[in-house]
């Protein structure tokens, strides 16, 4: 058996054409469309990399882009002011601060200032603890865009077994809540749990986000289950890979995500869904 590719890059395309309709239906009823304003610190080529294509994402979804780049040596006070006065522009849905940040700026207090009503990353305590009560607004971005992949493939997690590997604050406990909030039985395992492999062998549906290569072993995983790898790394050899033994586990699952062109479009795509909700919740 080898599983059936979840292609996430076609899903991601057909929801950016979604919400460029949805935003030709505002500029139809008279109202300006939804923008964003991207807040990069820095230099890392990698989130250079991402924010590249959220602006690109921005241009074919009809998305106004804002971009600020700001050096490396800026301070923390200075990016919260600068969130400040974007909180406070009507002009303005969703705020994003591209993670990591420089030493000397804490992401939590820079999450907290954003306003809950235009953090479309879907990170700041308000919109999780409203995830977690079952009342979600913006939710976050990868976990969102997992659960419209699922939708797509007609996978209900309704009374299924799902496992998630990782519990950061940014996949895994986000991952959690949507899926409980979909009816499954949840198990998040984490750097402290006991008995990984028999944990992910009873998993009919597995979310893998660890952020180290091929963690997760391909012939632990259940036969027919389906195997959502949101990690992405770069070998020495400069190949990307996922958190999961791809090339095993694609003979034992019933549905996979490959990496590169897996959950990564549907994060970005899932972005501007989000802004589209921010403005249309907002004006």
């Amino acid at each position: 058996m080898s599983a059936q590719l979840i292609d996430g890059k076609a899903v991601a395309e057909k929801l950016l054409e979604k919400v460029r309709a949805g935003v030709e239906e505002r500029l139809g009823q008279g109202k300006r469309a939804p923008a964003l304003a991207v807040i990069l610190v820095g230099d890392n080529p990698a989130s250079a990399v991402y924010v590249g294509s959220k602006k690109k994402a921005c241009e074919k979804a009809g998305i106004r882009s804002v971009a600020y780049d700001l050096p490396a040596s800026t301070s923390q006070k200075e990016l919260l002011e600068i969130i400040d006065g974007l909180n406070a522009d009507a002009g303005v849905d969703g705020i994003l601060v591209q993670l990591p940040l420089p030493a000397q700026i804490d992401p939590q207090a820079v999450i907290e200032r954003i306003d809950p009503k235009k953090d479309v990353d879907g990170f700041h305590p308000y919109n999780v603890g409203r995830l977690a009560i079952k009342m979600p607004l913006l939710r976050p971005c990868t976990p969102r865009g997992v659960m419209t992949l699922l939708e797509e493939y007609g996978i209900d997690p309704k009374g299924k077994k799902a496992v998630i590997v990782g519990a950061s604050n940014i996949v895994g406990r986000p991952q959690a809540l949507e899926m409980l909030l979909a009816r499954a039985t949840v198990t998040v395992c984490h750097s402290a749990t006991q008995n990984l492999a028999e944990e992910v062998a009873g998993a009919d549906i597995l979310v893998a986000g660890v952020g180290i290569p091929n963690f997760v072993k391909g012939e632990w995983i259940k036969p027919g289950a389906v195997v959502i790898d949101v990690g992405i790394n770069r070998l020495d050899t400069g190949k990307l890979c996922g958190d999961v033994e791809f090339d095993v586990a694609r003979e034992r699952a019933g549905f996979i995500t490959p990496v590169p062109g897996g959950v990564g479009p549907m994060t970005v795509a899932t972005l501007l869904q989000n802004t589209l909700d921010s403005a249309n919740l907002n004006a």
